[in-house]
């Protein structure tokens, strides 16, 4: 065994039996350890900072794109919404414990279903240290241990965060380990944490296709997922074109970087002449370049040409791709042929239109008159999220506490033996 997976094996096992622990600890005690957590990151706020501000001068002198260095960064008003994520997470309903049905067969025998937490979860992540305390915080509240592994990129600012969620659990009497962060980033560790069947029990990985893929590929345990965030606003032909500018300029430039940003706008050729234009002038407000197909390009000055790759790009920056459809049916192959099934909108005062995009298009989350950017289990009142899945088992969109946990059957019996 090598010297690296010995290291990563002894912290997961460490982390599985606070892990127990953890699944054990009333609800009471798991909400004081994040109450005391959020107290010990507002505590720590110039040691984060000082620590971010380290790591931020280390991307730009790499010459890390605009974009990453955007997820990485810290100041008062981000630390403090992670902190009150923290205290948000603590106030929801505890699903440890909760019972989903119970029946009784002819026999007699009793038979519960009960919610329980997973075990151990292993979250892989780039760039945004807030998912160091989204991940450690749903993880707590759902009884479950966590190994963290970020990147080299955020090292100095994880461990600071990690310190502070290990504060939290030491003043509730929980064990520390329960959250667990790699003090190192050889990608070798991912492989490792990938192999340790018995030990970590679900790998979430969030970042780029690269890092996803390379989870996939070794990993030896249970993987959950989003692939990439190809998100689509379509501005139909009975669209408020009013209200939807202000959604599409949301989708696109409110936080380029992340995943539920749009990268396509579809607009149906009914309102496109009145619609485009406009909308071209609102982009190069925020200096956003926009790529677009023939007829698009036509009533949208300064528009670069888009290619087809375009269209399957998840461009992750102040760029967006414009395509004019003939009608619904068009626009939802084209979500369904280029999209990746993450969060795509309708924006339309036709409510059967909409109600068929809605029913139609396969992904994860679907809006009508409402932008992409609220895929996020903040948004959706999960207090944060550990992930979002673009898969089709177990969790799918943003992944919250009821995600991270699975269920166990109890059985009762008075004696009854099978015949």
């Amino acid at each position: 065994m090598s010297d690296l997976l010995q290291r990563v094996t002894a912290l997961a096992q460490a982390a599985k039996k606070a892990a127990r622990a953890l699944a054990l600890a009333p609800t009471a005690v798991r909400d004081q350890a994040l109450r005391a957590a959020a107290a010990a990151l507002r505590a720590d706020e110039a040691a984060i900072l000082a620590a971010n501000a380290e790591d931020l001068a280390a991307a730009r002198a790499k010459g890390l794109a605009d974009a990453l260095v955007d997820r990485l960064r810290l100041d008062h008003g981000r630390l403090e919404a992670i902190a009150v994520a923290c205290e948000d997470v603590a106030r929801l309903p505890d699903p440890v414990g909760e019972v989903a049905e119970e029946w009784t067969r002819p026999n007699g025998l009793r038979i519960v279903r009960r919610r329980v937490p997973i075990g151990l979860v292993a979250i892989i992540f780039e760039s945004r240290p807030n998912v160091t305390v989204d991940a450690a915080a749903l993880c707590l509240k759902s009884g479950n241990g966590c190994v963290l592994r970020g990147g080299s990129e955020a090292l100095r600012t994880n461990l600071a965060l990690a310190r502070a969620c290990g504060a939290g659990l030491r003043a509730a009497g929980l064990p520390a380990e329960a959250v667990t962060l790699l003090p190192f980033t050889d990608r070798e560790a991912v492989p490792a944490l990938g192999s340790l069947r018995g030990v970590v029990d679900l790998i979430v990985p969030r970042g780029g296709p690269g890092l996803i893929e390379a989870v996939v590929n070794s990993a030896k345990v249970p993987v959950i997922k989003h692939d990439a965030g190809i998100c689509h606003v379509y501005v139909h032909a009975r669209a408020d074109l009013a209200k939807a500018l202000p959604i599409v300029v949301n989708a696109k430039c409110q936080r380029p970087s992340a995943c539920n940003a749009a990268e396509t706008v579809l607009v149906d050729a009914a309102v496109a002449p009145a619609f485009l234009p406009v909308l071209a002038d609102a982009l190069a407000a925020r200096q956003t370049e926009v790529r677009a197909e023939p007829r698009a390009r036509a009533l949208m000055p300064g528009a670069q040409a888009a290619t087809d790759a375009d269209f399957r790009t998840e461009h992750l920056a102040l760029v967006l791709n414009v395509k004019v459809v003939e009608g619904l049916a068009e626009a939802v192959a084209h979500i369904e042929d280029y999209g990746s099934h993450h969060s795509d909108a309708i924006l339309t005062e036709d409510e059967a239109a909409a109600r068929a995009f809605l029913a139609q298009v396969d992904s994860a989350c679907v809006y009508w008159n409402a932008s992409t950017r609220f895929t996020d289990g903040g948004e959706f009142g999960f207090g944060a999220e550990v992930g979002i899945s673009t898969d089709r088992l177990h969790a799918r969109g943003p992944m919250g506490i009821r995600e991270l946990t699975t269920w166990k059957f109890e059985i009762t019996g008075q004696g009854q033996v099978r015949p």
